[in-house]
C-alpha cells in the first residue's frame, strides 16, 4: 500500500507536465471554437490519440497509479484546459470503469480496447445510467432487461438520457432493471455491441456548459445483446439477486447495483475535473487583476479584489486535498466510511461554481463577454453540481453514512 503524500514523484511530474502542455497548446487555442459548434470534437481526440492521451494504455496506467493520484491529476490537467473538449475526450472512461467495476477480465479485455479505438480510427463510448424519470432516483429506472433463455439473449428495452457520446458511441453500457421487485437491487449492467439493431440515438441536448461534449437520448427498442454481454455474467448475477432477495425477507442490509458502483469510483475523479476548471478561472482572474488599471493601480490592490482571490485560491487547493484524499483511499482499499469521495465531489462542484463567478466577478464588464474565457467556464461549472450526483445527492450520501443509515 502507498503511503498517501502531497508530493508528485518525478515521474507523476512529467506526466503532469505533458498533460499540461497537452492542454495548453492543443486544448485550449480550439476551446471557444467547439464551445459554438456544439460538436464533438473529432480533431482533438485525434491529437490526443496520437499522443498517447486518449488511449487505454495510458488511462490504466493512471487508474492502477498505486498513489491514486494519476487519473486526478490527469482530469484536473485536461479540464484546466477546457472542460467541454476534456470531457470527450475523458469521457469514454466512465463507460470503462463500469466494466471494469462489474466485467469480468474476458470482458474487460474485450470491450475496453473497442472503445477507443485506434489512432487511425479513434472511437467513443457511453455510460448510460439516467432516464427521463430515474435520475438521482436510480430505484425508478424502467429500462428492462429480459432474458431469453432459449437463444442465450437478453433484450433490452427502455430510453436513456443524459448519456455522453450517447447515440454517436462505439460500445454502449446500459444500466437495466432485472428484477423490478428488488428496486435498486435489481438492476445490472450489459454491453450493447457496435452496430447491434434497436439502438438509436433520440434527442441531442443543446447544453449551458461543456457544448463541446455530446449529450444524448438512448433509445432501445427490442435491443438482442448475447448473454456474454452481461457484465460479470449470468451466474454472478443470479447469486447476487438471491442474495438481495434473502436479505429483504429478512429485512437486511443493502445490496449495492452496478450503476452505484461506477459511481462510486468516478465521483473523486468528478471532483478533479472541478479543480480543473476551478483552477484555470482562478489563474485568469489573477493574471487580470495583476495588470487591469483601475484609478491609476492594479485592481489587485483593492482589498475587495485581493481578499476574493485569496479566499478562491484557499478553496481550489482545498478541493485538491479532499480529491486526492478520496483518490489515495479508493485504489488503496481504504473504505469510505465517510463518505469521502462524495465529499470530495461535493465540495470540488461547489468551489467550481464559485470560483468561476468570482472570476467573471473580477473581470467586470469583461468577464461577461465570450472574449474572455471565464464566462465559458462558469457556464461549464454548472455541470459539476449535477451530473454523476447533485450536490443535494452527494449530502444525502454523506449523512446517511455518517448516521449509520442505509443509502437507497
Amino acid at each position: 500500500m502507498a503511503e498517501f503524500t502531497m508530493e508528485l514523484n518525478d515521474e507523476q511530474k512529467e506526466v503532469r507536465d505533458w498533460l499540461h502542455g497537452f492542454a495548453a497548446d492543443v486544448i485550449r487555442p480550439a476551446a471557444a471554437e467547439w464551445d459554438e459548434r456544439e460538436e464533438t470534437p473529432w480533431p482533438v481526440i485525434q491529437e490526443a490519440a496520437k499522443v498517447g492521451i486518449y488511449s487505454l494504455d495510458f488511462y490504466a496506467q493512471q487508474y492502477f497509479d498505486a498513489t491514486g493520484l494519476g487519473i486526478p491529476m490527469t482530469m484536473e490537467e485536461l479540464f484546466w484546459g477546457d472542460a467541454g473538449i476534456a470531457l470527450s475526450i475523458v469521457g469514454t472512461g466512465l463507460a470503462a470503469v463500469g466494466v471494469l467495476a462489474n466485467g469480468t477480465e474476458e470482458q474487460i479485455g474485450t470491450w475496453i480496447p473497442q472503445m477507443y479505438g485506434d489512432v487511425n480510427d479513434v472511437k467513443v463510448a457511453a455510460f448510460c445510467s439516467s432516464e427521463p424519470d430515474a435520475g438521482s432516483d436510480v430505484a425508478s429506472m424502467r429500462t428492462r432487461a429480459v432474458y431469453d433463455e432459449a437463444k442465450d439473449e437478453w433484450v433490452l428495452n427502455g430510453t436513456k438520457t443524459w448519456a455522453t457520446n450517447g447515440g454517436i458511441a462505439n460500445v454502449h453500457v446500459v444500466v437495466a432493471v432485472v428484477d423490478p421487485e428488488l428496486g435498486s437491487k435489481g438492476h445490472a449492467s450489459f454491453i450493447v455491441p457496435p452496430g447491434t439493431k434497436g439502438l438509436s440515438q433520440g434527442q441531442k441536448f443543446k447544453k449551458h456548459g461543456i457544448r463541446a461534449s455530446h449529450t444524448a437520448e438512448v433509445i432501445l427498442d427490442n435491443v438482442r445483446v448475447p448473454g456474454s454481454c452481461l457484465l460479470g455474467g449470468k451466474e454472478k448475477l443470479d447469486a447476487r439477486l438471491a442474495r438481495a432477495r434473502e436479505k429483504a425477507r429478512k429485512g437486511g442490509e443493502r445490496v449495492k447495483n452496478a450503476a452505484m458502483a461506477t459511481f462510486e469510483a468516478s465521483r473523486p475523479a468528478v471532483g478533479a475535473m472541478a479543480v480543473g476548471t476551478a483552477r484555470a478561472a482562478y489563474e485568469v482572474a489573477l493574471d487580470y487583476a495583476r495588470t487591469r488599471e483601475q484609478f491609476g493601480r492594479p485592481i489587485i490592490d483593492n482589498q475587495g479584489v485581493a481578499f476574493q482571490l485569496a479566499d478562491m485560491r484557499t478553496a481550489v487547493d482545498a478541493a485538491r486535498l479532499l480529491v486526492w484524499r478520496a483518490s489515495w483511499m479508493a485504489v488503496n482499499g481504504k473504505p469510505f466510511t465517510a463518505a469521502e469521495g462524495s465529499m470530495s465531489k461535493l465540495f470540488a462542484s461547489e468551489t467550481a461554481k464559485k470560483v468561476t463567478a468570482q472570476a467573471v466577478q473580477i473581470l467586470g464588464g469583461n468577464g461577461y463577454t465570450r472574449e474572455y474565457p471565464v464566462e465559458r467556464m462558469h457556464r461549464d461549472s454548472a455541470i459539476y453540481t449535477i451530473f454523476e450526483g447533485t450536490s443535494e445527492i452527494q449530502r444525502l450520501v454523506i449523512a446517511r453514512t455518517l448516521s449509520g443509515m442505509p443509502i437507497r
